[in-house]
């Protein structure tokens, strides 16, 4: 009796170790479940570190709303400002490739939203060319630097949309219009 349940032991490590094996293959996604996962738009990488709501009563998140265009209103009591900070990198090792210029975010009752630009802020997120095995944004920038080391992409939601979850966060490939990659975002 006691050899079973070594051999079940013995039988599950091995199991273990066979499939950790397998985990050399690059799986191409174009959709994450969840944010901290890496797909796939273009040949390009992107990874949406974390999403919230942003409150401009606090130091922090005052730091992210700086550089909003003259005129800019803001959030009426049903809506919020909600950042998506997002990582992106090109592992080729000698292609420059550009980076996704076009975001939305989408409720589940297809309320689409588009983000509001961001003027001189160190964290914001600014469509660049990505040179071969490089990430934006870089080590030793504010924003790769930053808590959340990735660059700020800004919405303004309804609180109505934030209830209405999962909301889809889009990446439109610059290179193919029919390439979008989508993450679920953790609000």
């Amino acid at each position: 009796m006691p050899l079973r349940p070594l051999r079940a032991l013995l039988l599950l490590a091995l199991t273990a170790g066979l499939l950790a094996g397998c985990g050399n293959k690059l799986e191409v996604r174009t959709v994450g479940q969840t944010e901290g996962l890496y797909i796939d738009v273009g040949e390009l990488k992107y990874q949406v570190q974390m999403s919230r709501i942003l409150n401009p009563n606090d130091t922090e998140d005052r730091a992210y709303l700086a550089g909003l265009p003259g005129g800019t209103a803001q959030p009426t009591g049903d809506e919020a400002w909600f950042g998506v900070w997002m990582r992106v990198e090109n592992t080729n090792s000698d292609k420059t490739l550009p980076a996704a210029r076009e975001f939305s975010i989408t409720d589940t009752q297809g309320h689409v939203f588009t983000p509001v630009p961001l003027q001189n802020n160190p964290f914001a997120y600014a469509p660049s060319t990505l040179g071969p095995k490089t990430v934006s944004p870089s080590a030793n920038t504010v924003a790769g630097q930053g808590v959340q080391q990735g660059s700020l992409i800004l919405f303004k939601l309804t609180t109505e949309s934030i209830a209405n979850r999962p909301l889809e966060f889009k990446i439109k490939s610059p290179s193919n219009a029919d390439e979008v990659g989508v993450v679920d975002l953790d609000v």
